[in-house]
């Protein structure tokens, strides 16, 4: 099966890879990053929305084109955290009330003391529902202050709900986490106005859907940081020398980098066939979901790991952005769901068939 990009495609890619090494080079987000203030320059927003990027004639795989090459350059702008909540069933009902997506959106879904997958949040929980009200907390809400709107999974006596509350009736309160391009926040909702996004009946197979497309979006972004730490290694060990010699001529460090490569190109064969799977609704969109994003964020794990070996540890300072993207890469594979549990759905699947 050919999963090569098409012309349009390829030519989205290069347009968002020259927009962005213009407009938001990864020092340039760095220095948001780490200022006290919002951590990102909200006016990127607005000539992303100018762009197109959010436009509804962009499907699953040119959206996953977009994340890849903004995780390339760590985009603190929640992109990747709005492309996850629009699922097709739930913008609708946003568009027709004139709620639009320019202001950014994000999913909140796990509780403390829960799973934190977001079929975990399927099961009773103590974010609820009623009179026209929505009270409770959500926990590990990703780009919370960033966005204008969140979409919750609720429940109330007809079971779950996807239900969509304005960051105005929102309190968020910021968590110390690992990766500050990406930070994570608890919210609370105390009294906030719901507005019910799909039917009771349709709550538990859209959410379903969106964790398949979160798993996708996740590995195509893991894609962007892998590449931009390969891109590290390689320029180190063309212009570091030892002995008189590129370090890049000695096999410890040439192997090290073409396993990185061919680990990296491994996880986009994965990675395309999810969105594949997704967008004509395979059989085994599930497994190939759960495969991509457990093949493409350990990639990229290990080529953060390989390059920050390949600088002689300057990788780990903080002025350096290596570590930057090991960060990102780290969140990103545990993200929803980490490797032991995206394993286990795996083999669950596979040896289901084959019995």
């Amino acid at each position: 099966m050919d999963f090569t990009l098409s012309e349009e495609q390829e030519l989205l890619r290069k347009s968002a890879a020259e927009f962005l090494a213009k407009r938001a080079p990864v020092e340039r987000s760095i220095l948001f990053i780490d200022d006290d203030g919002a951590g990102w320059d909200p006016a990127i927003w607005r000539e992303i929305t100018a762009l197109g990027w959010l436009d509804d004639e962009l499907d699953l795989l040119d959206q996953a084109v977009l994340v890849e090459e903004c995780g390339a350059v760590l985009l603190p702008a929640p992109l990747f955290s709005t492309f996850v909540a629009m699922l097709a069933g739930v913008e609708s009902p946003l568009r027709q009330r004139g709620m639009a997506r320019e202001g950014g959106l994000t999913l909140a879904w796990a509780e403390k003391g829960r799973g934190f997958g977001l079929t975990d949040a399927l099961s009773s929980g103590a974010t609820v529902v009623s009179d026209a009200t929505i009270t409770g907390g959500k926990t590990l809400v990703t780009d919370a202050a960033k966005v204008s709107g969140f979409v919750v999974v609720a429940h109330d006596h007809d079971g779950p709900q996807l239900v969509y509350v304005d960051a105005s009736d929102v309190r968020v309160r910021p968590q110390s986490t690992l990766d500050r391009s990406r930070p994570l926040a608890d919210i609370e909702l105390a009294g906030a106005s719901p507005l019910r996004l799909i039917p009771s009946a349709d709550v538990v197979d859209a959410v379903a859907s969106m964790e398949h497309r979160a798993y996708a979006l996740a590995a195509a972004e893991s894609l962007g940081v892998g590449r931009s730490a390969l891109d590290l290694g390689l320029t180190q060990a063309r212009e570091r020398s030892q002995f008189g010699k590129p370090i890049g001529a000695y096999q410890a460090v040439s192997h090290r980098l073409v396993d990185a490569y061919a680990e990296l190109e491994l996880a986009r064969s994965l990675t395309y066939w999810a969105v594949h799977s997704l967008q004509t609704g395979n059989n085994n969109r599930a497994t190939a979901c759960a495969a991509a994003k457990v093949a493409a964020t350990a990639a990229a794990v290990h080529a953060c790991e390989a390059a920050i070996q390949i600088t002689g540890g300057l990788g780990m300072t903080w002025d350096h952005i290596a570590h930057r993207l090991y960060k990102r890469a780290m969140s990103l594979q545990s993200y929803m769901a980490g490797e032991r549990r995206l394993y286990q759905d795996i083999a669950d699947a596979v040896l289901s068939r084959s019995a």
